[in-house]
């Protein structure tokens, strides 16, 4: 398969919206990429990981026909509703690159701090964690980009953004949020967007 610029979607974390890649966005775009997103609903945690996975999922069937390669990015929570649809919902077939930002791969204990469905999920020791992470290899098969900051005062620890495969990028930006709007951010997924793909 040739190397050119595939679509991007893009899927953002708790409590956010389309609204946090208000820097990234246009700075794909600039570049050539074509770029789409998904407003969560609710993202405050009530629905489950997989019930935010279904909602993915719908977003493609509308946005791309059934044979289209893309690109995907996810923002802390939207790594791992996006890990579900690339595991457990055949997404793996479908996307080259996959980019991961500031993203609890291993879950956060600051999921302790909440009740909610979502949130439970995204404790180190959930069930959703350590299934994603039973069969993790299978990442192997796409080009995966782990991108993450050790001052990361809401994936707590912060290596729980690292992953045993893939590309791991570290950029010390000083916020969770930022890692989405640093021009050094910017500058890593813009070059794993570029990667050859498998």
């Amino acid at each position: 398969m040739s190397n050119h610029r595939l679509p991007v979607l893009m899927v953002h974390g708790l409590n956010d919206t389309t609204a946090i890649f208000n820097r990234l966005a246009p700075y794909l775009k600039q570049q050539g990429w074509s770029i789409y997103d998904i407003n969560l609903i609710p993202s405050n945690g009530d629905f489950t990981l997989q019930q935010l996975a279904l909602q993915l999922e719908k977003s493609i069937a509308q946005n791309f026909a059934p044979n289209q390669y893309f690109d995907l990015i996810g923002l802390s929570m939207g790594g791992i509703v996006s890990r579900y649809y690339l595991q457990r919902m055949g997404g793996i077939r479908r996307v080259k690159r996959f980019i991961t930002l500031g993203s609890p791969h291993h879950g956060t204990v600051t999921a302790y701090l909440s009740q909610r469905p979502g949130c439970l999920q995204m404790r180190p020791d959930s069930d959703l964690i350590q299934d994603l992470n039973s069969d993790a290899e299978m990442l192997k098969q796409i080009n995966f980009t782990s991108i993450w900051t050790p001052f990361d005062l809401m994936i707590v620890p912060a290596i729980s953004s690292q992953m045993p495969v893939g590309q791991s990028i570290e950029i010390p930006v000083l916020s969770h949020a930022w890692i989405s709007r640093d021009k050094r951010s910017l500058e890593a997924v813009a070059e794993a967007l570029s990667a050859p793909v498998k």
